[in-house]
């Protein structure tokens, strides 16, 4: 029996029915995560409880566990009780919380098991998973390029089969960007579809968790798990929850072509391979056509100043005195409060993260409230509407995830904007606040993956689902 070659829906299945027991799934899994991670630098922790964990699913009842025994591995934005969770930073490097977010509760009260904690970029705030104290994630593909980000090592880890679900973060992207650059179906659900409580925060209006697989079925499964009002999180949404596995093809489907999207400076590789992806939706009696949405070429702009503002608010909390990392102080005590914080934060933040607190500081100082953060907020709503208008005429929208495939380690670190300028076709996603997949479409001449963005209306991630069904781009790691 291979279980690497096994769904998250056949593990399940199959704890279910007492033909596998979650013990042998959890025990292959660390083992495969051990003997595999120190190439790969995917994970950050692996959770001592998984096995105690597991024997629990085999030893107790499990018809109605949707994912019984299926090992899930979770970005370390999540917090886990009696687990460390550090946003991959220096400040949270031996931070283990008194409670576990909602996300991972969910996961295991419906079987899942939690085995460890995967890398990313220190607090999601990156494009390349090189921000990250523990140092990068490696690309399984070539362990020379980077994953993506900010959620590089979940989907390394998918892609490498270090296990069948993880689970990601998506504040401009980060879920769907490390999906495309390590050929995995990665999805970001509508903002407020699944709870926050207990997550990490970068910028709070963005943030929103999501799964990566490598099947489609896999994380609709998932979806189905996590998303629900939460009493603990003011902006999760009293939505029903579809029965997302049973998703169907819509018939007469048709797809908006972002059409500022397909320029000349998208690698010719991807755009070859997303009109073929066009042709196959074609041939199963889609209908594409062209859309214009206002505003796109502003929207990283838009974007980063509301995400930094929103940055440099949320990590006022970490000062040393609470909890998390404080500077060391036994040869030179402070002077004041402000040089105890000055001291700490330098120390504890690395050198985005406080390139983001400056300048969201910056743009909610006063006398730039109104000319930056301000203007920001209203071209976001200008950005929400005119997709809401293209939505009126097209069921879901398609675009390349990024303009080219993954890049080598170090490429791009010296250059900041340029690397902020990567996540050009997905931020103005987030400040519309709807949902978008990454869906594997094939290889560029360089054997690296690339994926194709599919956006939806709100609550409409069936369609994405669905429509992401019929691809037949690589969901298996070589």
């Amino acid at each position: 029996m291979n279980i690497d070659n096994m769904s998250a829906i056949e593990i399940a299945e199959k704890v279910r029915a007492g033909k596998l027991l979650a013990v042998d799934v959890t025990e292959h899994y660390l083992k495969r995560c051990q003997r595999l991670n120190n190439r790969l630098n995917a994970i950050i922790s692996l959770s001592e409880q998984a096995m105690i964990e597991a024997e629990k699913i085999d030893n107790g009842k499990k018809e109605n566990l949707a994912l019984a025994g299926v090992p899930v591995l979770l970005k370390d934005m999540f917090c886990t009780q009696n687990l460390k969770t550090t946003a991959a930073s220096k400040i949270l490097k031996e931070f283990v919380p008194p409670y576990s977010s909602t996300v991972t509760e969910k996961l295991q009260s419906a079987g899942a098991i939690v085995l460890g904690k995967c890398n990313q970029d220190e607090f999601a705030m990156g494009s390349s998973n090189e921000t990250s104290f523990f140092g990068p994630a490696k690309n399984p593909w070539n362990l020379e390029y980077v994953t993506g980000g900010s959620s590089g090592g979940s989907a390394a880890a998918v892609a490498a089969r270090l296990a069948p679900l993880s689970i990601g973060t998506d504040t401009g992207g980060s879920i769907r960007q490390p999906a495309s650059f390590c050929g995995v179906f990665g999805i970001k659900p509508t903002y407020g579809r699944i709870s926050r409580y207990g997550i990490i925060a970068f910028a709070s209006s963005f943030d929103q968790a999501g799964p990566l697989s490598l099947r489609v079925k896999d994380s609709s499964l998932c979806l189905e798990v996590l998303c629900g009002k939460d009493e603990k999180d003011s902006t999760s949404i009293s939505q029903p929850v579809p029965r997302f596995s049973n998703a169907q093809f819509k018939n007469n489907l048709k797809v908006g072509r972002i059409k500022s999207f397909f320029n000349n400076q998208v690698n010719k590789s991807i755009l070859n391979k997303a009109n073929e992806a066009m042709d196959l939706l074609k041939s199963n009696g889609a209908q594409i056509v062209d859309i214009d949405i206002d505003h796109l070429e502003v929207a990283v702009d838009t974007y980063y100043l509301i995400a930094m503002s929103e940055a440099s608010s949320n990590l006022s909390r970490y000062d040393g005195v609470r909890y998390g990392y404080r500077a060391d102080f036994s040869r030179n005590q402070p002077k004041n409060l402000e040089d105890f914080y000055s001291r700490t934060r330098s120390e504890g933040f690395g050198e985005e993260v406080k390139r983001r607190i400056a300048l969201g500081t910056y743009s909610l100082s006063s006398g730039y409230y109104e000319a930056y953060y301000l203007q920001a907020a209203k071209v976001r709503r200008l950005i929400r509407n005119s997709f809401l208008r293209a939505f009126e005429n097209v069921d879901v929208l398609v675009s390349p995830v990024t303009t080219d495939t993954a890049f080598r380690i170090g490429e791009k670190t010296e250059n900041p904007l340029e690397m902020y300028y990567n996540d050009s076709f997905t931020t103005c996603v987030n400040l519309a606040g709807l949902p978008a997949a990454s869906v594997p479409i094939g290889f560029d001449n360089k054997g690296l993956p690339m994926g194709l963005q599919l956006i939806a209306n709100d609550f409409q991630e069936e369609v994405i689902l669905s429509t992401a069904q019929k691809n037949r781009g690589p969901l298996q790691v070589l």
